[in-house]
């Protein structure tokens, strides 16, 4: 029997990938600012993978809510140049697009939000287009676009079992953020997901929280043990660690200038699922992505970095 992974070659009437989720306009502080000084840009893990997979040159598509505001019209104009279809994304006629702001500190980056009551964390059921999602060949969601609203994570639980119906691979990033919710509801939602997904993204600090292990290898034991057939742990600057029951594959983090790891890992999920779709093996799909991720993170911001195909395959031909 073939691997969900490798059963992804299909005739679709949708996008490749289809993403849900939270987009954020971005407010990022360089270091090196005055303390006065923002740049602008675009945030929300889910739609940087849908970007991430488009600069590598996959199909992607994303479904959310957006306002009528300058920001909404900011990320269509976006989404149009970078070739990531919105034919599904909706406006709402009050609720605003969400914003973030992103400082830097000794630790790393540090996120603020106002984001309550945004459109996108108004999403229903009701309004999902599951048949948009029914013939993709990869659905990909986060534990974000879950822990915005109630209505939010309803309509996530709606995605997922239109993808089931229908065969597409399910893709889930566990993304935590304990400001959206407590760590028990996190863990129990999560779990849950994790075991209705076929490729699992989860990230090793996130990972420890939520399972109470420390070790790479027991995170992934423990991710496999709820039924994700194949998970790739993001570890930073680390590297990644790809299981599936059979197999496991480690590989070492790229050594780079690193300035704002804002996004690294939505880069990794996007390459990562882009080179699935495009036939690699899983060594090839992370060995790419781990590239990826580690290239975007020499800039501000979480999409502005992010590398396209030929400034990847030249940067591995390097190493």
């Amino acid at each position: 029997m073939a691997a969900p992974w490798e059963t992804l070659a299909v005739m679709s009437t949708s996008p490749a990938l289809v993403s849900i989720g939270e987009p954020l306009i971005e407010f990022n502080r360089p270091r090196e600012s005055d303390g006065r000084t923002w740049l602008q840009g675009f945030g929300g893990d889910s739609q940087n993978v849908a970007i991430a997979a488009a600069r590598q040159g996959a199909d992607a598509g994303y479904i959310t809510s957006v306002g009528q505001d300058w920001m909404g019209d900011a990320f269509l104009e976006l989404w149009k140049a970078e070739g990531v279809d919105a034919s599904r994304v909706t406006r709402h006629p009050t609720a605003p697009t969400g914003v973030s702001f992103v400082t830097h500190g000794p630790s790393g980056h540090k996120f603020d939000y106002l984001r309550k009551n945004s459109a996108a964390s108004l999403m229903t059921p009701d309004g999902l287009p599951a048949d948009y999602i029914m013939s993709a060949r990869i659905f990909h969601l986060s534990a974000i676009g879950q822990a915005i609203s109630d209505s939010a994570r309803a309509t996530c639980d709606a995605a997922i079992t239109a993808a089931r119906a229908t065969g597409v691979k399910v893709s889930y990033d566990t993304n935590l953020r304990l400001r959206l919710w407590d760590l028990e509801t996190a863990r129990r939602t999560i779990d849950a997901t994790v075991a209705h997904c076929d490729i699992l993204l989860p990230s090793l600090d996130d990972s420890q929280q939520l399972t109470g292990l420390t070790e790479p290898d027991d995170i992934v034991d423990h991710y496999l043990r709820l039924g994700a057939p194949l998970v790739a742990l993001k570890m930073s600057a680390e590297g990644c660690l790809v299981a599936t029951s059979k197999d496991r594959i480690r590989l070492p983090g790229l050594r780079v200038a690193a300035v704002d790891a804002t996004g690294a890992g939505d880069t990794f999920d996007g390459s990562f699922l882009a080179r699935l779709l495009a036939g690699d093996t899983l060594r090839e799909a992370a060995r790419y992505a781990n590239t990826a991720a580690a290239m975007s993170t020499r800039g501000y911001g979480a999409v502005t970095p992010i590398p396209r195909a030929a400034e990847v395959r030249l940067e591995m031909a390097r190493v």
